[in-house]
C-alpha cells in the first residue's frame, strides 16, 4: 500500500508525495512509474515523488557492463531503462522515484541531475554528513580520511530516464543496508571506491528521519523550478 505524506510549506502543493509501507517489487514499481509518467505528460496527474524500499535485487542501467555482474545468482537481476550501470537496491536503502515535468520547470537534463545531487547533499547535511559530487562520476560521495587522503565511498546513487520531458527513476540513499550485498556487482562500474551508509558512518537515522529530511530539503532545490 502507499499513503500520502504531509508536506512542509516549502514544497509546491502540486507535487504529490507518497511512501510505500512495504517493499515494492521492482517490476511493479516500473509499471506504476510508466503509467504515472504518461499521465503527467498528458496533464492528467500531478508530479510525484514516491519513497519506497525494494526487496534485495540488482538492476542494470543502459550502460551496464556484463563483467560488472560478479555474482549473478545472488539476487534477481532486472534490466532497467534508467541511465547508469549496475546498482543494488534492498532493505535499509531509501529509494526516491521522482516524476517531474521538466517542460514546465527547466528542460535541461544535466541541470536536473545536478539538482538531484544537491537535494541528496542537503539531506545528508541534516545528519552532519558532508556529501560531495565528482565531475567524472554521478552520485554523492563521502570522504574517508581514516583510510587515506584519497579514500572515499559512495552513499547515494542516481539513475534517471525521461519520456516527453517527464522524469522517472531517481535516487537511492543508503541508510542502513547490508553493505556486503554491493559486493555482488561493481557498483556503478567503479571498482576503486567503496560504498557506505549513514549507519556505517555512525549516524543513527530511521527511514522516517530520512523521509522527513528529503521532504524538507526538496523545496530548497526544486521549489522554485
Amino acid at each position: 500500500m502507499v499513503k500520502p505524506l504531509p508536506l512542509p510549506d516549502t514544497i509546491p502543493q502540486d507535487v504529490e508525495w507518497r511512501v510505500a509501507d512495504a517493499p515494492v517489487p521492482y517490476e511493479m514499481a516500473v509499471a506504476e512509474m510508466e503509467a504515472r509518467v504518461a499521465a503527467i505528460a498528458e496533464g492528467a496527474a500531478p508530479e510525484l515523488v514516491w519513497l519506497l524500499e525494494h526487496p534485495a535485487l540488482y538492476t542494470a542501467g543502459t550502460s551496464a557492463d556484463e563483467a560488472d555482474l560478479i555474482d549473478p545468482k545472488r539476487f534477481p537481476v532486472f534490466r532497467s531503462g534508467r541511465g547508469g550501470q549496475y546498482t543494488y537496491h534492498g532493505p535499509g536503502q531509501r529509494v526516491a522515484y521522482v516524476m517531474l515535468d521538466l517542460k514546465r520547470r527547466k528542460p535541461d537534463v544535466r541541470a536536473y541531475v545536478q539538482d538531484l545531487e544537491a537535494w541528496l547533499i542537503a539531506t545528508l547535511a541534516r545528519f552532519d554528513v558532508t556529501g560531495e559530487t565528482r565531475p567524472d562520476r554521478v552520485g554523492v560521495w563521502v570522504r574517508r580520511p581514516e583510510r587515506g587522503l584519497t579514500a572515499e565511498d559512495k552513499i547515494a546513487a542516481i539513475g534517471v530516464r525521461l519520456r516527453k520531458w517527464v522524469t522517472f527513476h531517481g535516487v537511492s540513499l543508503n541508510i542502513d543496508p547490508d553493505l556486503d550485498h554491493f559486493s555482488g556487482i561493481v557498483p556503478c562500474g567503479i571498482a576503486q571506491h567503496g560504498v557506505t551508509s549513514l549507519a556505517d558512518l555512525g549516524r543513527e537515522a530511521t527511514m522516517a528521519d530520512v523521509d522527513a529530511a528529503l521532504r524538507e530539503t526538496f523545496g530548497e532545490v526544486f521549489g522554485g523550478r
